[in-house]
């Protein structure tokens, strides 16, 4: 997908999902270690199609790096961990913590973490500077909108999160995304501007919803996604749960 990131698409697809979930795979051309961000489901033939790539490319996996603990993203980090040896980490849960910040190297490659929560309180992204690239796992999507996962997920965090995302484009230091799901963004600044304006407008047909007597998150989401296809209510309410929260705070 670009010169340092490779993209193994996962066959899980869904309405969650979308096309099924992206397994990156980053190394320097030419680089004999490389990094993989989110392993995907746990499904032996996807987790060994991630190391034959690896090797093919002359290399082999040091580091397994997760965007947020769900499982479509982290549950074949032990398979995977086992097949190459290389240590998993991601922020909390159990591993070893990552911070805003901190440079995560493979060879000659470098990666900065930034933190980006608000889907669910440990996601993260992760910089690629040789790229001007960000790697969003489910923060910002290839296409469509994401959930916040209400209660773990936060509306304000999200919020914050995105304008945080928009600092990066602004400054030149972003200029595509590579989502968790769906294609890649070429344009990073207009997807952020596109999440923002969503976002106000998911809350200002809330606030309407509520003034025309909606009782409770449900009748919030008949109401606002009655456009949307049913196989998506149960994650909308979760959005919707975490937009009452932030307007109640």
């Amino acid at each position: 997908m670009t010169s340092h990131a490779h993209c193994l698409l996962q066959g899980n697809p869904g309405p969650m999902t979308l096309d099924g979930t992206n397994t990156w795979v980053l190394l320097a051309p030419g680089g004999t270690e490389a990094m993989v961000i989110d392993p995907g489901e746990d499904e032996a033939a996807h987790q060994q199609r991630v190391v034959d790539h690896v090797s093919a490319l002359g290399a082999r996996v040091s580091r397994i790096v997760l965007t947020h603990g769900h499982h479509d993203h982290s549950e074949g980090a032990p398979r995977l961990a086992r097949l190459t040896g290389a240590p998993v980490q991601a922020v909390g849960r159990g591993h070893d913590d990552l911070a805003d910040g901190d440079v995560l190297r493979a060879g000659d490659l470098e990666v900065r973490v930034v933190t980006t929560p608000g889907h669910t309180a440990d996601s993260i992204s992760f910089a690629l500077p040789a790229d001007h690239a960000l790697l969003t796992g489910d923060t910002v999507l290839g296409r469509g909108t994401t959930v916040v996962a209400h209660p773990d997920g936060e509306l304000a965090a999200y919020l914050d999160s995105l304008e945080r995302i928009r600092t990066l484009t602004g400054g030149g230091e972003v200029a595509s995304i590579l989502p968790g799901h769906g294609p890649t963004v070429p344009d990073a600044s207009a997807m952020v501007d596109f999440y923002r304006v969503h976002r106000r407008e998911r809350l200002d047909q809330v606030r309407q919803a509520l003034a025309d007597g909606a009782s409770d998150a449900d009748d919030v989401v008949a109401r606002v996604y009655a456009d949307v296809d049913r196989s998506v209510w149960p994650a909308a309410r979760l959005s919707v749960l975490a937009q009452l929260a932030y307007l109640q705070a």
